[in-house]
């Protein structure tokens, strides 16, 4: 049975995702700082397509109950077949996948692998927002809400959280879109504080390349009573 439900005590602290892994030693080093989730991308117009580096074999190897694949418009029988492959416990649907798709999808996946869908935050109104959230299959595990972009993501721009506060969000988030050191205090003004924080490009030397110190620094901070709660 996959947990998704968020605890709503004023205590709760956010789980934290490292999106776009492409080193070996990086993804093991994370694993024993415990990074809740480590995401790898599988999408190949990606500066950080984890293929380009490691084959899924050494995915499968990790041994970490939050791997997350990545994936924008890909066909369902290759997700399913990298899934295995590498072992994902996840899969995040960044691309315009249908509901149909999505079905299909959940169809094939083993039932104990996670479905988290994107939503991208550009110039819509709340109203729209809300449209598009109540529109999402009840098959979906996660939201996450990340700056809209034609790259799909990885941009490191934020969009206005204010605008969470605006719309009921019926399911555990993931947020993404330019969290860095220097701004997550201000996740304290949402309403509905994420499941989990998902990073990125604030926190490399390039693309794909993490910076651990900085994301330890992160996480000594994110952790501390002064953090986001």
């Amino acid at each position: 049975m996959i947990e998704n439900q968020q605890p709503s005590t004023n205590n709760y602290q956010p789980k934290l995702k490292v999106c776009g892994l492409t080193q070996l030693c990086q993804i093991r080093e994370l694993a024993a700082l415990k990074i809740d989730f480590l995401g790898f991308i599988f999408y190949e117009k990606s500066p950080r397509y984890l293929l380009n580096h490691l084959n899924l074999e050494k995915i499968l190897e990790i041994n970490h109950s939050g791997k997350v694949g990545v994936f924008v418009n890909e066909n369902a029988d290759k997700i399913i077949e990298i899934a295995e492959k590498a072992d994902l416990n996840f899969i995040q649907l960044h691309g315009d996948e249908s509901d149909d798709f999505i079905l299909e999808l959940r169809a094939k996946l083993k039932p104990e692998i996670g479905i988290i869908k994107v939503i991208r935050i550009g110039n819509q109104t709340s109203n729209e927002l809300q449209k598009t959230i109540n529109h999402q299959l009840s098959t979906i595990n996660y939201l996450l809400f990340d700056t809209d972009s034609k790259a799909f993501g990885g941009t490191g721009k934020s969009f206005d959280w204010n605008i969470l506060n605006e719309i009921k969000i019926p399911l555990p988030y993931f947020l993404s879109g330019g969290i860095s050191l220097e701004n997550f205090h201000q996740l304290k003004t949402i309403n509905k504080q994420p499941f989990a924080l998902d990073i990125n490009s604030k926190f490399e030397i390039e693309p794909g390349i993490k910076d651990v110190e900085k994301i330890k620094e992160f996480v000594n901070k994110f952790k501390s009573p002064k953090g986001t709660t």
